[in-house]
């Protein structure tokens, strides 16, 4: 009886045995193919349209500067706003002692009360001698004379008059005010200082940072390569309507684009460039002056960009390269050339044409002259792809 359930027990653990290598054998076919060639996931190349970007240093500059400086000499008597106010054109920044200009206003009106009397001296003298010419009492000499002193007399008001004007001017310019509307920056001067006395004192600075410029420069060769694709119709324009946005130091991106608002004609001699500006709204004030950024600029669309995973790229000192699956489902080394990052894809300028099928999976281990069987999957899949390869992998380990 138990040498019966002996020989029961190994032909249960052969056949267990047979059942189990039967079925590596079908997981073992299901992976190598029918012929027994690899199976491999590759994406088919097509022409995709994409934005033609170019990113670039920028500086932020304000909208409006505005040096406040003494347009009179006197005595700084009082500071009337806080350091780093928002104020608005007009608003009194700094007071001056306006003794002394209010006593050259009282002089300057006397001066023309003096002139108007002499004009009236003057008038009077010419009516008397206009009745006098007539029969010969006054000489014509005399009278011509008379007439002189009615015309300088009224010069002299029209000066005395201008003087009046100029020093109520300088009373009112006691009271320095913000010419526009901005922020007020730090005070250069203090109370008690004099200000005025050789030239205009430079008091403080307003400036206006809503909006805001951001400087920068493209290299010239840069902007006569961009003009021969547009006229050679490898890329399409955008009307001259550049999408720009603006990346911050913290590698963030600002909330809202610019515009293009100005393009040299020239190029620098000193740096081989094109200046531009553009201009951000920045009504937080976010975005100080004098602050470097970056800027990505889109300039024009590629109608026939070829795009590959970047995982399907290897490199060497040398050159690029990428397995491509051939006409007879072999393996062959693809030289490209490559331009810029699309996202987690390269931009392949050279190399590949559409149709061709580009290994994306374990590109580092194959070997030229396989026998495989591709798998076409989307671009958008690859990264599940990786995945589920990674997942494979570990369980055929185990």
């Amino acid at each position: 009886m138990s040498l019966f359930r002996s020989h029961s027990i190994s032909l249960s653990l052969s056949l267990g045995l047979l059942l189990l290598l039967a079925a590596c054998s079908k997981t073992e076919e299901a992976a190598v193919g029918p012929a027994g060639a690899a199976e491999v996931e590759v994406v088919q190349v097509q022409y995709t349209e994409i934005p033609s970007e170019v990113e670039l240093p920028g500086r932020v500059e304000a909208f409006r500067i505005a040096e406040v400086r003494a347009r009179v000499t006197g005595i700084v008597a009082k500071r009337l706003y806080q350091e780093g106010q928002v104020v608005k054109a007009g608003t009194t920044l700094f007071a001056l002692n306006p003794e002394q200009l209010q006593a050259s206003r009282l002089e300057a009106e006397a001066e023309l009360a003096r002139t108007e009397a002499n004009l009236v001296n003057a008038n009077d003298k010419l009516q008397r001698y206009q009745a006098l010419v007539s029969d010969q009492s006054v000489s014509q000499r005399d009278y011509r004379a008379a007439q002189a002193e009615v015309q300088l007399a009224k010069a002299e008001v029209a000066a005395a008059q201008a003087k009046l004007n100029r020093a109520k001017l300088d009373v009112g310019y006691a009271n320095v005010q913000a010419p526009i509307d901005g922020v007020a920056r730090r005070a250069l001067v203090t109370e008690g200082a004099l200000v005025g006395k050789d030239e205009a004192t430079h008091m403080t600075t307003v400036e206006q940072v809503n909006p805001v410029y951001v400087n920068f420069a493209q290299s010239s060769s840069e902007v006569f390569a961009l003009r021969k694709a547009l006229r050679d119709g490898q890329l399409k324009g955008s009307d001259g309507k550049f999408k720009i946005e603006l990346i911050l130091p913290d590698g963030s991106a600002y909330p809202s684009a610019g515009k293009l608002s100005f393009s040299d004609v020239s190029v620098n001699q000193t740096t081989d460039s094109v200046v531009m500006r553009a201009i951000f709204e920045n009504p937080q004030q976010e975005l100080m002056p004098g602050a470097y950024v970056r800027l990505k600029i889109r300039q024009a669309t590629n109608p026939k960009a070829i795009l590959i995973p970047r995982d399907a790229l290897l490199r060497d000192q040398f050159s690029a390269r990428v397995w491509v699956v051939n006409a007879q489902q072999v393996l062959e080394s693809r030289e490209v050339q490559t331009g810029s990052l699309s996202g987690k894809q390269w931009v392949i300028e050279q190399g590949l044409q559409p149709g061709e099928k580009v290994v994306i999976t374990n590109a580092a281990t194959q070997v030229a002259g396989t026998k495989v069987t591709p798998k076409v999957v989307g671009v958008n899949d690859k990264d599940a792809s990786t995945s589920d390869t990674a997942e494979k992998t570990t369980k055929a380990a185990s």
